[in-house]
């Protein structure tokens, strides 16, 4: 299995849902050997096998010297370039895409040398890595697709290397997981692949980790606390949120408003927040982990996620996990299994903003939906997802 990020270093959901998949399918018995840019210390774990690929030499880790990770745009690896000395700076490709091919030819090298019967791959970057892979040893190879480029970019400027690789690896692929229905439209429609190739898994969330006591701060009894909880960019809609971040208030003026996360918007947002007067209303906590987002969702009294095109969207499974209301945008992936939730289109912030204010100032429709949202979402495992992942399998290798 190739991916890009895992937890504790992962910087959005793709980390998260490959920590899960490959847990769920451990406790199936298969047996994944998960491969990393970069493998920590930190990222031991029991349940699989993790090599990262830039020290091929040793048996238990290896990993691919690379500067890539998850979600990162050509002007951020440019910075992480950057920050190399100059006599390294030949190590690395002098760009993004560059980095891509030079990650595939080592995962080549790895490929020989592991025993498997099926690739896995996470998301384009991991898709060339792929394709190399099969080509090599003729093992199947299945994409997973946790998003695709018409999502990242809002559909505004499409970029025609990561389009072009993402439907060479889909076309490629003996299979594609796609984690919702939505998904699987957008491959159909935007990259001609044929629906029966394309099998629907939706995500899941982590149930063996332990709640946050619902302790809450002085900040958080006084006010009423509205959560944005994930990547600031355009595919996510933190615009969206502040703009009805400004009409709540104004009817609802002790209400404050937390934007978690970091991303290429940040600064956009905190001069957003600015120019609308809300300096004093919104907080931006910057990039939170562990205990520090467990706290987030404790602390808030609704969760709203207004994104864009969200192919699927683990946050507010997360936020029901911790017994907190939410709202999404019909235009995600998770809006086709939860079911108590308030659903809104993205765009139309004057009724998300009277759903944000009905959940806030009614204690009964609050109480429905942290309790009937709880008991939901302990019905979507990983285990689940796992099992129907392993459907797929059965159908490339048989």
């Amino acid at each position: 299995m190739f991916g890009w990020e895992f937890p504790p270093f992962n910087s959005g959901g793709l980390g998260t849902a490959c920590y899960g998949l490959v847990r769920g399918l451990s406790v199936h018995q298969v047996q994944v050997t998960l491969v990393l840019p970069f493998v920590h210390e930190d990222m031991q774990v029991s349940f699989a096998r993790l090599l990262s690929t830039n020290e091929m030499a040793t048996i238990a880790i290896k990993s691919i010297n690379t500067l890539l990770s998850a979600y990162m745009t050509q002007q951020e690896y440019y910075a992480q370039l950057m920050k190399k000395p100059g006599h390294l700076r030949a190590i690395y490709g002098s760009n993004l895409f560059e980095e891509v091919e030079r990650y595939s030819k080592q995962a080549e090298i790895l490929s020989v040398q592991e025993d498997f019967d099926l690739i896995h791959c996470h998301d384009w970057m991991t898709f060339r890595a792929g394709m190399a892979a099969k080509a090599i040893t003729g093992r199947p190879l299945i994409v997973h697709v946790h998003a695709t480029e018409f999502d990242r970019s809002g559909g505004q400027g499409i970029n025609k290397y990561v389009y072009d690789l993402e439907r060479a690896g889909m076309e490629a692929a003996d299979a594609i997981i796609a984690v919702s229905g939505f998904t699987k439209q957008k491959i159909v429609q935007h990259y001609g692949i044929a629906s029966q190739k394309i099998m629907v898994v939706h995500n899941a969330v982590e149930h063996d980790v332990p709640y946050p006591l619902e302790e809450y701060t002085s900040f958080a009894k006084k006010h009423k606390i509205v959560l944005f909880l994930g990547r600031v960019t355009l595919q996510k809609g933190p615009d969206y949120f502040l703009q009805a971040a400004k009409k709540v208030l104004e009817q609802e003026p002790d209400t404050k408003f937390i934007i978690a996360g970091s991303g290429d918007m940040y600064g956009k947002m905190v001069e957003m927040a600015a120019s609308l007067g809300l300096g004093d209303c919104v907080l931006f906590t910057g990039f939170l982990r562990g205990e520090d987002i467990q706290r987030a969702y404790t602390m808030a009294d609704v969760y709203v996620m207004p994104s864009v095109s969200e192919p699927f969207g683990i946050t507010p499974l997360e936020a029901m996990k911790h017994k907190t209301p939410v709202i999404i945008s019909k235009q995600s992936g998770v809006s086709e299994i939860v079911h108590h939730c308030l659903k809104v289109d993205f765009w139309d912030v004057d009724v998300l903003a009277a759903k944000i204010i009905a959940v806030l100032r009614y204690p009964p429709l609050h109480q429905t939906l942290r309790d009937e949202g709880h008991k939901e979402v302990k019905k979507r495992t990983w285990e689940d997802a796992a099992a129907k992942c392993l459907d797929v399998y059965g159908r490339v290798l048989h």
